[in-house]
């Protein structure tokens, strides 16, 4: 049975009431405040999408692999390899670090980093990944090239760029705007709360904490908002085979 616009609309209001007693109880958003507020979306989003379908289900298991495939190679470089292919990393305007593009959202400078990068990659790839695969994997192919050349063309010289941080910010800027264009409640809901959960995360598109790389968040943002806008034209280059959405 469909969903009106009228529902999808109360559906994203008791959302904002669940999240806002949330936020109201500390200026700060903790992990637990997160994840919380997560299992609370990802019911309604399920309530919206008709519950847990064999779609979903290949979804969860989607993402959940990539996860795996990024901390298999956390092992390999932080435990056998002794952290040696961080140099295959970004580096601005070099020949060697344009293969930085392809390989940096892989690698990770330490064991912290990785976990600080899988959290939100998580809770945004499932927020995206629920509009369906296809859309899932332009958003994820698109946004590492765009934003990789970018810190290649613009980074600050003798840097060296690497985490999935880019792609973080690209599903960050995919949902905060794919509602604008889309008009359905599951995109609705998602940008309510992805606003409330991660909004002050926008101040690290700007250059602040040394060692942090902004140029990545920033091209990672754009890549995201580009895809939202103009994701019929990105539709057309990916076989509809590969659709697990709506």
């Amino acid at each position: 049975m469909g969903t009106s616009k009228t529902d999808h609309l109360k559906f994203a209001q008791i959302l904002a009431g669940i999240v806002a007693q949330i936020t109201n109880q500390e200026s700060h958003l903790t992990l637990m405040n997160r994840i919380e507020i997560f299992i609370y979306t990802l019911c309604l989003s399920l309530i919206l999408k008709g519950g847990i379908t064999p779609e979903f289900e290949t979804q969860f298991r989607t993402l959940c692999e990539l996860i795996v495939y990024a901390w298999s190679l956390g092992v390999v470089n932080l435990v056998f390899c002794g952290g040696a292919l961080r140099q295959l990393g970004i580096r601005p305007r070099t020949s060697i670090g344009l293969l930085g593009i392809l390989t940096s959202p892989f690698l990770h400078s330490n064991w912290g980093h990785l976990v600080a990068n899988t959290v939100p990659f998580f809770i945004l790839g499932s927020f995206v990944i629920l509009g369906g695969i296809r859309d899932f994997f332009i958003l994820t192919m698109f946004i590492p090239l765009f934003s990789g050349l970018g810190i290649w063309l613009f980074g600050q010289p003798y840097t060296n760029h690497i985490g999935a941080s880019d792609i973080i910010f690209g599903y960050l800027g995919f949902l905060l705007v794919r509602s604008y264009f889309a008009h359905d409640g599951l995109s609705i809901v998602l940008t309510v709360v992805v606003s409330f959960m991660y909004g002050r995360t926008l101040w690290g598109i700007f250059p602040g904490e040394e060692g942090v790389s902004w140029e990545g968040h920033f091209f990672g943002l754009i890549a995201g908002v580009l895809v939202a806008s103009f994701l019929d034209v990105f539709r057309v280059m990916v076989p509809a085979s590969i659709n697990g959405g709506l």
